[in-house]
């Protein structure tokens, strides 16, 4: 299954989809560091600077079939940390997003933020109503990344978009949205940390510099974005047997 990766950071994303078994076809982030930390692990794949003339770049040659459109697009508008200026912040990214699965019509959509945007009863229904026009059944839920492994909370929503039928196992359940936490994820696990040497078992090195941190804080949980990419190849391989 091949994607499409849009507000790709360092790939976070893709690293877990791509446990999951999906090939990474093309990524597109504006911030250069990002860029060069994509470059740096996917040399192959086809790389743009801008989602909002990313159509015009993906269509402007012949490219791979894109299976699924991918992206977290920027939180800012809806993140507690942020304003929450909402569709009055330029940053909302969505519709450049939508701009995108329109160009390239991916049998699947893998979109993340954070879960305040469900808090934005506007924004939300814009997104759903667009994939419904665009001709998908639309999925939801907030997954932390605690339940997954990791020694942190990290709640990320994920709208999934598919072309309708059999739900996806686990995502979805009678019609409302679920948490797939379990009951023992709130309990807070701390790993040992080491003393602050050249590296850190439990948080980052201090050598880091500011554009690493930014980096890290944007990435999402490769084992979370593997859980859901596991979730979406299973339900492929029900239609396509079907």
């Amino acid at each position: 299954m091949n994607v499409l990766s849009l507000f790709a950071g360092i790939g976070g994303l893709e690293l877990g989809l791509e446990r999951a078994g999906m090939t990474v076809v093309g990524q597109v982030e504006i911030n250069p560091f990002a860029r060069s930390v994509l470059e740096r692990h996917w040399p192959e794949v086809d790389r743009h600077d801008d989602v909002r003339t990313a159509p015009a770049w993906w269509t402007s040659q012949s490219r791979p079939p894109v299976d699924a459109v991918c992206g977290g697009f920027p939180c800012q508008p809806f993140s507690p940390a942020g304003r929450q200026l909402g569709l009055t912040d330029e940053r909302w990214g969505w519709p450049w997003m939508r701009d995108v699965i329109h160009a390239v019509r991916p049998r699947y959509v893998i979109a993340e933020n954070v879960p305040a945007l469900l808090r934005d009863t506007h924004a939300f229904s814009i997104i759903l109503s667009d994939l419904s026009d665009l001709g998908f059944t639309v999925e939801w839920s907030v997954v932390s990344a605690c339940a997954l492994g990791a020694s942190h909370r990290r709640r990320r929503l994920f709208v999934v978009a598919h072309p309708g039928g059999a739900g996806l196992q686990g995502l979805h359940d009678a019609g409302r949205r679920v948490d797939l936490q379990p009951a023992k994820a709130d309990v807070r696990r701390r790993w040992p940390s080491e003393p602050p040497l050249a590296r850190m078992a439990d948080g980052v090195p201090r050598r880091l510099v500011r554009d690493d941190i930014h980096a890290l804080g944007n990435a999402v949980v490769p084992a979370v974005s593997e859980h859901i990419g596991r979730l979406v190849t299973a339900l492929d391989s029900v239609k396509a047997a079907a």
